[in-house]
């Protein structure tokens, strides 16, 4: 009995997840719907797919290949679409682009109007996620990303310096404040060792893993900690506590796969956002402080 593109992309889903309840959510399906197809599944092939432990679902040899075959046959469509996308002459069409929270609330958005108004042909899907979406996999067209390093299956280009600062409220004294310290899962723990060598952990009074986060904990007084100048700079609550640190700078950078890049809508996008970017670069790079926000 054939199976259809669906299921695979069901078993692919539980495969990489190892449970029925997050490879729902990845397809936007109920996790009963999930189970339900995953035994339809396995009863028109007449075979298990997963063997069901506590710990979660592992793929059998069949699970196993059928994942590997959901895999290929996902390249070759997302392959597909952007062979079609590049074949574009004008920007039009859906335009895919990921960005992390404060990225996207203190850069991008007021960027996105302007470029609408220039493209109004193109409809921006905008994915605010701090996790590094898979662009080969079409999850997004384009990535604006601050990154020391860029994955080298992506193309694009560096637009600017992000520096980071220690801030604090405005009575805060760094002698012997508390602080707030991104957690190990933010840019591979850099931010984490930094806060360890200025403080013990008994001085960590709060870990958080996004600078969305991160930032408002230091507003609401909770700790002292590093963010980027410009967003710390912006906020009149806060000041700043040390100089722009060299070891925590990092770069800001537009990405796309190597398939897209001449495609219309991505480097209208692209061109656009760099050209926004130039005339920013002082306030990201820490050295023209902005006027505090209300």
């Amino acid at each position: 009995m054939p199976v259809a593109w669906d299921e695979f992309r069901l078993v692919r889903a539980v495969a990489e997840r190892g449970a029925l309840a997050p490879a729902a959510a990845h397809l936007g399906i109920n996790p009963s719907t999930a189970f339900r197809r995953l035994a339809a599944v396995e009863a028109a092939l007449g075979t298990r797919l997963f063997e069901r432990h506590r710990s979660g679902y592992v793929p059998t040899p069949a699970g196993e290949a059928m994942a590997v075959a959901a895999a290929r046959m996902e390249e070759e469509v997302a392959r597909f679409d952007r062979e079609v996308a590049d074949r574009a002459l004008t920007p039009s069409g859906t335009l895919r682009v990921t960005a992390a929270a404060t990225l996207v609330t203190d850069l991008l958005m007021p960027m996105l109007g302007r470029f609408r108004a220039r493209y109004p042909a193109v409809q921006v899907d905008l994915v605010v996620s701090e996790e590094a979406l898979n662009l080969s996999r079409r999850d997004a067209d384009v990535a604006l990303r601050a990154t020391r390093d860029p994955p080298p299956n992506l193309v694009g280009r560096r637009i600017a310096t992000i520096a980071w600062a220690v801030y604090g409220r405005v009575q805060a004294e760094a002698a012997d404040a508390a602080w707030v310290s991104p957690s190990e899962a933010v840019a591979g723990g850099l931010f984490a060792r930094f806060v360890a060598a200025r403080a013990g952990p008994e001085r960590v009074a709060l870990r958080i893993n996004t600078v969305q986060g991160l930032c408002e904990a230091i507003v609401e007084g909770v700790g002292i900690g590093p963010l980027p100048c410009y967003r710390g700079d912006r906020i009149a609550a806060l000041r700043r506590l040390s100089g722009p640190e060299p070891d925590l700078a990092g770069s800001l950078w537009l990405l796309t796969h190597p398939d897209l890049r001449h495609a219309a809508r991505v480097r209208a996008f692209m061109d656009h956002v760099a050209a926004e970017v130039a005339p920013l670069r002082p306030t990201l790079e820490g050295r023209r402080p902005e006027a505090p926000s209300a």
